[in-house]
């Protein structure tokens, strides 16, 4: 089976070579490119492409896939907002993807960003290494016994609160679909309004859908703690970015740790050092002492890319036996 893999980073590339076997069938080409309108002519000659977070499947590359002979788009991530599903229906492309790499991967990442924050490390050792031992400006604040708000307890969510709980916090948790786990991990539910209201710390653990789009604007920040904390390790979709802005400059958000943006299309995952960034939002962003963004790292650890990459794998085989695994079908899930 051939198979054009997009977006593929060095990294990528070893992982692959470092797995793939010449009983599995399966003939990778690389391409560094995101796919879209123009680079889907890429996928010629292809029986199915590997695509990541910021590749671009819509009805119109769809309907070119399919003139192409691609009978698969096989995600090298859990998300799959970044395709048209539908489309692939119509045209009888599955779309199969890894459903769970390493929660513990994003949970910690999600912590690293509220310690950091909250802690100012990253202030810290650039201090040190310019000879400035001051403390003033560091202040924190002590986690124990603080309240966490935890939106979205899948696995990763659930993970976050299994470490918050561990930290001494108290965790709220939303979801329209409870989980025992985390009333066992010491969780309590609560209503959307309530978490907004009662907690010091929100974290975002939830897809990038319609309903969620946008979800943290400036009505819903209106509703939290002044100087509340927000983390978002999930989709940059989910916050209106302009309106974080706003609540920066007000105060309303004292803290914000973001590793995805909802244009990061056109910048993570590449070196722009030697060029003018003319995203005016992202530019305002970083510009506050109180951000820290990092570029959707939260996955990246060795064992997440290790399974990842051995699911991406059994995903292509499955394919090529027709023998597709439900839990990771995109069209089994409805």
């Amino acid at each position: 089976m051939k198979v054009a893999c997009f977006s593929t980073t060095k990294t990528d590339k070893r992982q692959f070579e470092k797995m793939l076997t010449p009983e599995m069938g399966i003939e990778m080409d690389y391409f560094d490119v995101h796919l879209s309108p123009k680079t889907v002519p890429l996928a010629q000659g292809f029986e199915a492409i590997c695509v990541f977070v910021n590749d671009h499947a819509d009805a119109g590359v769809i309907e070119k896939l399919s003139q192409y002979g691609v009978s698969a788009i096989v995600l090298r991530c859990a998300g799959f907002n970044n395709v048209d599903a539908k489309a692939a229906e119509r045209h009888n492309i599955e779309i199969l993807r890894v459903p769970a790499y390493s929660p513990q991967a994003v949970a910690e990442h999600a912590l690293a960003l509220m310690m950091t924050l909250n802690r100012k490390t990253h202030k810290a050792y650039n201090r040190v290494r310019d000879g400035n031992f001051t403390l003033e400006g560091l202040l924190g604040f002590d986690l124990f016994e603080k309240t966490a708000g935890v939106i979205g307890t899948g696995r990763i969510g659930q993970e976050t609160v299994r470490i918050l709980t561990g930290l001494g916090l108290k965790v709220l948790a939303y979801d329209p679909y409870p989980n025992e786990r985390v009333t066992e991990l010491g969780g309590q539910y609560v209503s959307l309004d309530q978490l907004y209201a009662q907690s010091d710390i929100i974290s975002l653990h939830v897809p990038l859908i319609p309903q969620t789009e946008h979800m943290i604007n400036r009505e819903t920040m209106a509703k939290m703690k002044p100087g509340v904390m927000l983390i978002n390790t999930s989709r940059g979709g989910l916050m209106q970015a302009k309106d974080l802005i706003d609540g920066l400059k007000s105060g309303q958000i004292g803290y914000l740790g973001i590793d995805v943006y909802e244009q990061e299309d056109n910048l993570f995952f590449e070196d722009h050092s030697e060029e003018i960034i003319h995203d005016d939002v992202f530019e305002r962003l970083i510009t506050f002492p109180n951000v820290l963004i990092t570029a959707h790292q939260a996955f990246f650890t060795q064992e997440a890319l290790d399974n990842i990459t051995a699911t991406t794998l059994d995903n292509l085989q499955d394919v090529k036996r027709g023998s597709v695994k439900a839990e990771r079908c995109v069209r089994c899930e409805g």
